[in-house]
């Protein structure tokens, strides 16, 4: 175990100190999204800020967000000479605040994002929901089902989904890929986000593990800890593809039109 990673929270200590450790979210926005352009997408837009159900997609993701009470804020983290978030109406921006704090990898865009909420008066014993801006599908209840997951939990977690299909294993063979093996399935999980740790043991492990962290929670792992898996949904899946845009504006809108019904 690294040296300089702060040790998770004593159990005993949790109940003490989840009055003071308010919570913050991180939505990483610096990423190109070259695997989602297809047609209907426009080529010289990143995926984040592609249309979705007549709104940008970051957006359905950043209003999600908003509906949860007990977040402190939301920052969004962008490149530098990102001017989406700059041109809209301050309207669509009551909740969250944005830095030019991208990296070249989203290790590096996460590292930048801890520094800014730290600027912002975050402490290190603060809880950080780290988010991917394409997961638009996320609900103010399954990031509460997080929060009361993890809140009492010395480590912390990350939203998840069981895995429901047969697993295989690939080999290339001639160029083309052939099954190698099937694998079990019933201790599999698909990892998704917000994934929710301190941000002081989060700082310290993704500066030790570097651009190899796909996410916050291979980092954690690898320093010795094991993140709590919390049930997520299958509606919440990270747009990648250029089908996923349907998928997902198809989602949209069967939720407007269940809202509106209820609301009548």
């Amino acid at each position: 175990m690294n040296d300089s990673l702060p040790p998770p929270i004593d159990p005993s200590d949790v109940a003490a100190n989840q009055g003071a450790a308010r919570l913050w979210a991180f939505v990483p926005c610096a990423g190109v999204g070259a695997r989602a352009v297809g047609a209907g997408q426009q080529p010289d837009l990143p995926k984040q800020y592609q249309p979705v159900a007549g709104r940008p997609l970051v957006l359905h993701t950043l209003a999600a967000l908003a509906g949860v009470a007990r977040l402190s804020g939301t920052l969004v983290g962008v490149s530098a000479g990102d001017r989406f978030f700059a041109t809209r109406e301050s309207a669509d921006a009551p909740a969250w605040r944005v830095a030019a704090c991208g990296g070249a990898t989203r290790a590096d865009t996460v590292l930048g994002g801890l520094t800014e909420l730290a600027a912002l008066g975050a402490a290190d014993t603060d809880w950080v929901l780290v988010h991917d801006a394409a997961r638009c599908l996320l609900t103010p209840a399954m990031v509460d089902r997080l929060i009361d997951a993890c809140q009492g939990d010395a480590v912390g977690g990350l939203l998840a989904h069981q895995l429901p299909d047969t697993l295989k294993a690939a080999q290339m063979v001639d160029g083309v890929a052939r099954v190698a093996a099937t694998l079990p399935r019933a201790d599999k999980w698909l990892a998704q986000t917000p994934q929710m740790f301190r941000l002081g043991p989060l700082r310290a492990a993704l500066q030790a593990m570097g651009a190899a962290a796909t996410d916050e929670a291979s980092a954690i792992e690898a320093q010795g800890l094991r993140p709590l898996l919390v049930p997520g949904s299958a509606q919440n899946f990270k747009v990648t593809y250029p089908e996923d845009f349907a998928l997902a504006a198809a989602v949209i809108e069967s939720r407007e039109r269940a809202r509106h019904a209820g609301n009548g």
